[in-house]
């Protein structure tokens, strides 16, 4: 097997992603089979981090809309974030797989509070760390929380694991001309407003130097795939080679 080019990741996976085919709830053979591939990550010396989002659950400005105050509605979608760190860290631990959860709210029977030295010396120790509640401030997305865990801790790239298999010039669900890239630049996705991450969290990255490895999560081994340096779903960095 090839040596993986990452010393570090930051995995991002949506709540969506951790449904399966049923869409809301948990799908526990989808994360049984995602945490499959994250154990073979840590055996081959891969420092892995994970954001989980929560829209299996809960989205607070989606399923809050105009029914709910913003602050409230988002504060229930970072207590969804939690559920779903719980169960793939009751999944992993099942695998033999040291792990730690951290919340960027303090909930400190269920989990630790987020502190990154400790997250840096349980990712140094081969734990695998969960972050949850985002970065604990409403009106700012999950996928801002994956790239403020990620810079914190000095994550070698970004892994988005999605419900789509790349970066495309338009929805490929409403327009069968989309075009998928295999690379595309951070200024191209602002510029043309694609949907990979909201833009706080793309220019986020941009300005952190980060690049961004988008993949479908339907084959869990685009993982390991990816960790692995081989061509999968999209890049997002600063200059196309």
């Amino acid at each position: 097997m090839n040596k993986p080019i990452y010393r570090r990741v930051l995995l991002k996976i949506s709540g969506e992603a951790l449904a399966g085919s049923q869409h809301r709830g948990l799908d526990f053979q989808v994360i049984g089979e995602v945490c499959d591939v994250v154990k073979k990550c840590v055996e081959l010396g891969v420092q892995v981090g994970i954001v989980v989002g929560g829209g299996n659950f809960w989205r607070g400005l989606k399923d809050g809309g105009d029914s709910m105050e913003r602050t409230r509605a988002d504060h229930m979608g970072m207590l969804a974030t939690v559920i779903n760190a719980l169960a793939v860290a009751d999944s992993l631990e099942q695998r033999g797989v040291e792990v730690r959860v951290q919340t960027a709210i303090a909930m400190n029977e269920i989990a630790e509070p987020y502190i990154r030295g400790r997250a840096i010396r349980h990712l140094e120790k081969g734990r695998v760390v969960i972050f949850g509640c985002g970065t604990g401030n409403p009106y700012f997305s999950t996928d801002t929380g994956a790239v403020l865990r990620a810079a914190e801790i000095e994550a070698d790239a970004i892994l988005l694991a999605k419900n789509i298999d790349g970066v495309y010039s338009a929805d490929p669900m409403k327009d069968p001309t989309a075009v998928k890239f295999d690379e595309i630049t951070y200024d191209e996705i602002l510029a043309r407003h694609l949907m990979v991450m909201d833009s706080t969290a793309t220019s986020l990255s941009m300005d952190n130097h980060i690049p961004i490895v988008l993949f479908a999560l339907k084959d869990p081994e685009n993982i390991l795939r990816v960790v692995l340096g081989e061509q999968v779903g999209t890049i997002v960095k600063e200059e196309i080679s």
